[in-house]
């Protein structure tokens, strides 16, 4: 008999607020904030307008012990705020390095959170890797903001494709050792 490892996520207290693994019940608060433009066009993934069945298939994926990013649920229940303020994942690359990727739903633009959240797994590094990378839209200083402010170092600029913009854009990206 052969047994599969089954690779679980670990819940990250980051004060105000958990990053814990997605659960099937979010599926609804996805839909809600990846369905909102202004969401899908800062991502290079979601996107616009947001299919039916998209929600229930993004969190399959994340469920799966065969998955390519661990996903978290930005969840502020303990502060009385939302169950999935946003979400936060590392996808795993080679040579112990992974890429941080976050959006945070706009009710809660400027207030601290998205960088709250990168720090917090910052400092929990539950992949225990010794890099990790990120990549914004160069239309998106707020986003670039939220990664100098926890460490990360500027790169330079490349583009990548965003699914809701049907169009290559240009990135920075920044790099942050462990």
């Amino acid at each position: 008999m052969m047994l599969n490892q089954i690779t679980t996520q670990e819940v990250i207290n980051a004060g105000r607020f958990d990053l814990r693994p997605l659960r099937r019940s979010d599926m609804g608060l996805i839909e809600l904030y990846a369905s909102d433009k202004r969401v899908a066009r800062m991502t290079t993934s979601i996107p616009h307008p947001y299919p039916p069945g998209a929600a229930e298939a993004f969190v399959a994926r994340a469920l799966d012990p065969e998955r390519e990013a661990d996903i978290w649920a930005i969840d502020g229940t303990k502060s009385d705020e939302g169950e999935l303020l946003g979400l936060i994942n590392l996808k795993k690359m080679d040579r112990n390095q992974s890429e941080v990727g976050f959006w945070v739903a706009p009710l809660y633009w400027n207030t601290g959170m998205a960088s709250e959240a990168v720090q917090a797994l910052i400092a929990a590094n539950p992949l225990g890797n010794d890099a990790m990378f990120a990549s914004v839209f160069q239309d998106n200083p707020a986003s670039a903001r939220v990664l100098t402010h926890c460490g990360f170092a500027y790169l330079g600029d490349a583009e990548t494709y965003s699914v809701a913009r049907d169009a290559t854009v240009p990135t920075w990206t920044y790099s942050r050792k462990l």
